[in-house]
């Protein structure tokens, strides 16, 4: 890995080990006339719920618990999968961000001035990958688990010479926001908004922290696809798996909603601005998230939501499982542990 590309990682990278490599790319969409996707949706009913967290385990970013109101909406069931965005792709020749070259400027623009320039062999298509090491790393260093790989995408998750064989039920990843949403508007469908996707995580339980109630990950049956063992070296696959899973691998909560906990990190809607909740009143209907972003960990880089948290989510590192965890990263990152699902309004 090159010098400017570790800085890259550690500069853009933030917790629970997501990150933002920029491409070339422009918002692109496919024309959509009817609901072109199959998969099952789920009618979520309307109502009203506290978002948010307090207490000893919720982040900053998740208070102040304040009251939502929403309409009715449609979801996927589970994550959209390798086969579904293959049928996209083979209707529209869609190209995703990690098949472009990396904008060298914008790479640039993001790192400390001084840094020294990547090689030009980082700035080809790719993407970045989880890639484990054998031994126990510090925990606040992501390069010890990160790499950028070059040719890595949604159809060679693991770098060029992997394929999705055996894969076809699993979640697509390395998606950007952009891809997922160009995919979401080819369907007929869109993006769910944070308030959304946290509501319907919940599945109507009130005041719980997981989607499945309060018993802990640990306890009993396993629940969702998360890290087992020792983060990032050693994965006892308690849960059966230790990467991605196949949808529905798991019981699906009280929506019949599956994958709302663990798998990958799903993109939303929203803008992510880390004192949102702050500016909201304790009564808000339908809200869209922030006019803007704001990170301000990394106020430089305009940043989008994720929801959900992935395999890599362990208790010793990262909770990011529970139903109000918030996540973040750039509209072009794409990453081993992150894809989306699809809304629709009733």
């Amino acid at each position: 890995m090159s010098p400017a590309l570790a800085c890259a990682l550690i500069v853009l990278f933030t917790q629970c080990g997501q990150g933002s490599v920029k491409h070339n790319n422009s918002e692109q969409t496919a024309d959509s006339i009817q609901l072109r996707d199959t998969a099952t949706m789920v009618l979520v009913p309307g109502g009203s719920f506290q978002m948010g967290a307090a207490g000893e385990h919720a982040n900053a970013d998740e208070q102040p618990v304040h009251t939502v109101q929403l309409n009715t909406f449609y979801l996927d069931e589970h994550e959209v999968t390798n086969a579904q965005f293959a049928a996209f792709v083979a209707a529209t020749g869609y190209v995703t961000t990690a098949e472009k070259y990396i904008d060298k400027a914008e790479l640039m623009s993001q790192l400390p001035a001084g840094s020294p320039e990547p090689d030009s062999s980082a700035l080809l298509p790719g993407s970045l990958v989880f890639t484990p090491p054998s031994h126990a790393v510090d925990l606040n260093d992501i390069t010890q688990w990160w790499s950028f790989v070059p040719g890595a995408s949604w159809q060679h998750p693991w770098g060029p010479t992997s394929d999705l064989t055996g894969l076809e039920n699993h979640p697509v990843v390395h998606i950007s926001y952009f891809d997922a949403q160009a995919y979401a508007q080819w369907a007929g469908k869109r993006l769910p908004t944070e308030a959304e996707w946290e509501y319907a995580s919940r599945g109507g339980l009130l005041n719980q922290p997981f989607s499945w109630g309060s018993e802990l990950l640990t306890q009993g049956v396993p629940k969702a696809n998360t890290w087992n063992g020792n983060f990032p070296y050693h994965n006892t696959e308690t849960d059966h798996f230790k990467y991605t899973a196949p949808v529905k691998s798991y019981p699906a909560n009280a929506y019949q909603l599956f994958d709302m906990a663990g798998n990958v990190w799903e993109w939303c809607a929203d803008w992510y601005d880390t004192n949102y909740y702050k500016s909201l009143g304790n009564n808000s209907h339908n809200p869209n998230g922030p006019a803007q972003a704001f990170d301000a960990d990394d106020p430089s880089t305009p940043k989008r939501v994720m929801r959900g948290g992935s395999f890599m989510c362990s208790d010793e590192y990262c909770r990011g499982y529970r139903v109000s965890a918030r996540m973040k990263s750039s509209p072009e990152s794409g990453l081993s542990n992150v894809g989306f699902r699809c809304a629709r309004n009733k």
